[in-house]
């Protein structure tokens, strides 16, 4: 398997099952339905695992366009297989997404509340508040990829026995930093899916939030990069 397919798995696989524990929280009729915020932190974050733990051994794991670009300005991976890394990344969020919808297809006929809807996709602040919002990525982004800095081995991949303290670092996000935005802390988890949200054919939906998806792509590159400057002046 190829760096590409790693990434494009691993990230898929993060997004299914992230974005269906969301789906059984927050959609009508579900057989979790309103099960709660520990339900989807602790759901991400074994989407985490899996993801991680499917890409090993092909790719590095990365499943995040913030700690691909974090590791190469640090020189831990080249700069000219960024754009691969990111492609992939973004192909498989759009992909898990796509297979998380049907999933859960019937489910969105029964739920009325369009944001609800929207939810299942992407992230939306309790609070609107650009600057604000922007910042608490950011910060959540920073713990992210400076946790992942040092405890990826050898320096740049984030490898099977890295996939579980990986886990616990998001389940921790989730629990803490993460609540005022629903943590995005990746842009291909956040900006893919919300792509899939606008051309889906969901019933009765509300628009995508377009002017607030900036946020949760520029929060968490400015936050891995900064967690990489702050860990490059440690070392």
């Amino acid at each position: 398997m190829t760096p590409f397919f790693g990434e494009f798995i691993g990230t898929g696989m993060l997004v299914l099952l992230g974005q269906t524990v969301v789906s059984n929280v927050v959609l009508q009729k579900s057989k979790g339905f309103s099960s709660g915020w520990i339900v989807i932190s602790f759901g991400w974050a074994m989407a985490v695992f899996v993801g991680v733990y499917c890409a090993t051994g092909a790719s590095k794991a990365h499943l995040n366009p913030a700690i691909t670009l974090s590791f190469a300005m640090l020189g831990k991976i080249s700069w000219d297989i960024v754009p691969l890394y990111v492609g992939a990344q973004f192909l498989g969020a759009m992909t898990g997404s796509l297979l998380a919808w049907l999933c859960f297809r019937p489910h969105f006929e029964a739920t009325a509340d369009a944001s609800a809807k929207l939810a299942v996709f992407c992230t939306a602040p309790a609070i609107r508040s650009p600057f604000d919002n922007l910042m608490a990525e950011a910060i959540a982004s920073f713990v992210l990829v400076f946790g992942a800095l040092f405890i990826a081995s050898p320096g740049s991949s984030l490898g099977a026995l890295d996939a579980l303290p990986v886990s616990l670092l998001v389940l921790g996000i989730g629990l803490g930093p993460g609540g005022p935005t629903g943590y995005a802390i990746n842009p291909a988890r956040d900006l893919g899916p919300r792509i899939m949200h606008a051309l889906l054919p969901l019933p009765g939906k509300r628009d995508s939030d377009w002017s607030y998806a900036w946020v949760p792509v520029a929060g968490p590159v400015i936050g891995g990069l900064l967690a990489a400057l702050v860990y490059h002046a440690l070392h």
